[in-house]
């Protein structure tokens, strides 16, 4: 097994596009791919554990102007730690706001969902031969004009 992946394999093992590895690649996200004798890039194990690391963050909502300035940081070593574990805390707090209001956004959609089956299984009714459409029509606007509270962002 060889010690290296192509930009294709780097691709497919990522999900991103050759073109969007070598986009980051330019952008400084990731540090100079070494090249084979044919100039073919090389991502070796690091190179693929950064890649995954950086779909994290972007997958967080991580604008690339800050994983940019957080893969300048990386590239100066040992001593912007701190400063990298700011920027992640910074960035955690945020990602779990977030949590915190699609679990909410969540909690008012399932309502809503049971909201629905309710009225579904209350207007539910055997339709009789030759019944028109309207009576269904009109039975569920009384049963909204009963019922003006939980119509409510409907």
């Amino acid at each position: 097994m060889k010690p290296y992946l192509s930009i294709q394999e780097a691709a497919a093992s990522t999900g991103l596009s050759p073109d969007t590895l070598r986009y980051y690649e330019r952008i400084g996200l990731i540090g100079t791919v070494p090249r084979g004798p044919g100039g073919q890039r090389r991502y070796v194990p690091d190179d693929m554990a950064w890649l995954a690391f950086l779909l994290r963050l972007r997958g967080t909502g991580m604008p690339v102007r800050q994983m940019q300035q957080f893969a300048e940081l990386r590239r100066r070593g040992e001593a912007t730690a701190g400063a990298r574990r700011e920027m992640l805390e910074r960035h955690l707090e945020g990602v779990r706001r977030n949590i915190r209001q699609l679990e909410e956004t969540a909690a008012v959609l399932a309502g809503k969902v049971e909201h629905y089956r309710q009225l579904e299984a209350s207007s539910i009714q055997p339709k009789a031969k030759g019944a028109s459409h309207g009576k269904v029509r009109s039975d569920a606007k009384r049963a909204l004009r009963q019922r003006p509270g939980k119509a409510a962002g409907d």
